[in-house]
């Protein structure tokens, strides 16, 4: 078993906060992680997709004051919004008793968004955590071919640690299917499984391009705004990311569209059915797809003081990633899947603009060197490294 870079940080937030909601999409390993939890802290668990254990919550007050003292993980608290509303009182009331933090563990499968009962009703009372599929971080990998198959199988656990390729697209295949037609709806949106699938694919072929609304809902035969309304659910469910386009003060003309990505890239290539990485690394989706990765592991380093966005004019000055953070530290990044860096001619222009106080240029793998224009080329799994110390 691997261990989850964000447990530190689940106990840590449960010694100051009366509940925590561990957010992150189906399979990523919130269950394993709760149960863990649970287990040092003698907590009681719930999974509320099983009705067993939701019927104990048909009369929750009564339920939740009886555990007084106690605590309680929640499981898919999404199936029972309810709970939030009631757990206000009980919180406070344990809180005038002095027993200030660590009531409650919820997991949910969807963002605070679709969760918007609890930052209601707990305002003050709740911190949140999302729990990511496996990082470099955690896989270690201490090879390029074991980075590689991170990149190629993604990071959610059943897929990552099957004993064969076929195994883990199999798992994945079988993912989005289900995703798609039973956890979606159950998660509330009211959508078209068969459009949602559509979009999905459509958005992984498009990797890393910029959202282009009106055309994707032209490919699709629907509105603008349901193409829109879909993108943001799949958002909402940790499944895409919209990297927004940097908004800072600049005399350029900008695009301000966000650049879409299909956040896991072992998902993307089962959407694109690519199934083993000799046929990655000769399919046109091995740029973006790279580029996609590669984003996903450095946001997932960061903590939440720092901002994201990407940079492009259009006279094409470009920066894949601008990370902007505490002590006014500004981070212009581009990201190229080679062994032989060398940056665009837009960068320097883009790094200029957006005052970049570090520029790196990011490669698979390699020992870190000066490539000019005060930039130094560096492997994915060290500038991680660097930013989550």
């Amino acid at each position: 078993m691997l261990e989850r870079r964000l447990l530190p940080d689940v106990l840590a937030d449960l010694e100051h906060f009366p509940v925590v909601a561990l957010l992150g999409p189906r399979q990523v390993g919130k269950t394993t992680l709760a149960l863990e939890v649970a287990q040092m802290r003698a907590a009681e668990y719930l999974d509320l997709e099983r009705p067993a254990d939701r019927a104990k919550l048909t009369d929750a007050d009564a339920y939740l004051r009886e555990g007084r003292g106690k605590p309680l993980v929640l499981d898919e608290v999404q199936f029972a919004p309810e709970v939030f509303g009631i757990l206000r009182g009980v919180v406070d009331e344990r809180v005038r008793a002095g027993e200030r933090a660590g009531h409650v563990l919820a997991l949910g499968s969807a963002s605070k968004a679709l969760l918007r009962q609890s930052s209601e009703s707990l305002a003050g009372r709740i911190a949140y955590r999302e729990l990511k599929p496996f990082s470099v971080l955690e896989t270690r990998p201490t090879s390029r071919q074991q980075l590689e198959q991170l990149w190629l199988r993604g990071g959610f656990p059943s897929s990552f640690l099957a004993p064969s390729e076929s195994v883990s697209m199999r798992w994945r295949e079988q993912f989005v299917s289900t995703y798609v037609e039973r956890d979606v709806p159950q998660l509330g949106p009211v959508v078209s499984t068969e459009l949602l699938r559509r979009l999905w694919s459509m958005l992984a072929h498009g990797q890393g391009d910029l959202l282009n609304a009106s055309r994707l809902a032209t490919g699709l035969g629907v509105s603008h705004k349901t193409v829109t309304r879909y993108i943001d659910i799949l958002s909402e469910l940790f499944m895409v990311r919209q990297l927004s386009a940097w908004s800072g003060s600049s005399r350029k003309r900008l695009m301000k569209s966000p650049k879409v990505y299909v956040r896991d890239s072992g998902l993307l290539h089962s959407l694109a059915r690519i199934g083993d990485l000799d046929t990655l690394l000769g399919h046109p989706l091995c740029g973006p797809s790279w580029e996609g990765f590669a984003v996903e592991q450095l946001l997932g380093s960061l903590s939440n003081e720092w901002s994201s966005s990407f940079y492009r004019s259009s006279a094409g000055a470009e920066l894949d990633l601008v990370l902007e953070g505490p002590r006014s530290r500004v981070i212009a990044i581009e990201i190229k899947r080679t062994s032989a860096p060398s940056l665009s001619r837009g960068f320097p222009l883009g790094a200029a603009d957006v005052r970049a106080t570090e520029r790196w240029f990011v490669m698979p793998w390699g020992d870190e060197f000066p490539i000019g224009h005060d930039t130094r080329a560096i492997a994915l799994g060290q500038l991680v490294a660097r930013l989550a110390a």
